[in-house]
């Protein structure tokens, strides 16, 4: 990768291959930049492309080895502000871990608002619970560390931070992030009808508007 130090492979099974990256930006950027070459037909075949914090798998390759080889000769650009589909998030910063958080930042609680909504972010990978996207784009002077005590229960809507990632959970699950806003309704996040269940995948950009400033639900 342009500028970065070279990124190293391991067969991961018979047919797939585990890509390890530096950092969660260049993980990103060659998840896009695989995507891109598979959709010109650049890439060889590949069945699925998994994205982690600093992993991509590949699976359903031909032959992992050539194709291990094939990679480490490639030049991959950092991901453009722009790419990617853009979803914007309505939310009521209004929860329980608001003040916590001001304290962190050193500003005052309505202060939080105002910065985290200030940034775009972007999902880098999905895991933990179905839908859940761990975005990043968060300054690391904002980065904020885990609750000691994790809940029992997160509510569904919770906007939260934990480390250098940002989240909505799209349903009630237990959770140790720290919770600093509502989405009014979380139903889009998750819906087995649609072909995508999940409305926040891999690459797709993610900006974060305060209730009084857009709708109360999901746009893009």
């Amino acid at each position: 990768m342009t500028g970065s130090p070279p990124l190293t492979t391991r067969r991961a099974g018979r047919h797939a291959l585990l890509v390890e990256l530096p950092d969660a930006e260049r993980t990103a950027a060659f998840h896009a930049e695989l995507l891109r070459r598979r959709a010109t037909g650049a890439l060889p075949p590949v069945e699925e492309i998994v994205p982690g914090a600093r992993t991509v798998l590949l699976d359903g390759v031909a032959d992992p080895q050539a194709l291990a080889r094939t990679l480490t000769g490639w030049e991959v650009p950092r991901s453009a502000d722009d790419d990617g589909d853009l979803v914007e998030i309505a939310v009521r910063y209004d929860g329980p871990d608001l003040a916590d958080v001001a304290a962190l930042w050193g500003v005052a609680p309505e202060e939080v608002a105002a910065r985290h909504s200030s940034f775009t972010y972007r999902v880098a990978f999905c895991g933990f619970a179905p839908g859940f996207g761990y975005l990043t784009g968060l300054p690391p002077e904002l980065h904020v560390p885990r609750r000691a005590t994790p809940r029992t229960r997160v509510p569904a809507g919770a906007v939260a931070l934990a480390g250098p990632y940002s989240a909505v959970y799209p349903r009630a699950t237990p959770g140790g992030w720290q919770l600093i806003g509502t989405m009014p309704d979380p139903g889009p996040l998750w819906d087995t009808s649609r072909e995508r269940a999940a409305l926040l995948t891999p690459g797709t950009r993610v900006r974060f508007l305060t209730a009084d400033d857009g709708p109360t639900g999901v746009t893009g």
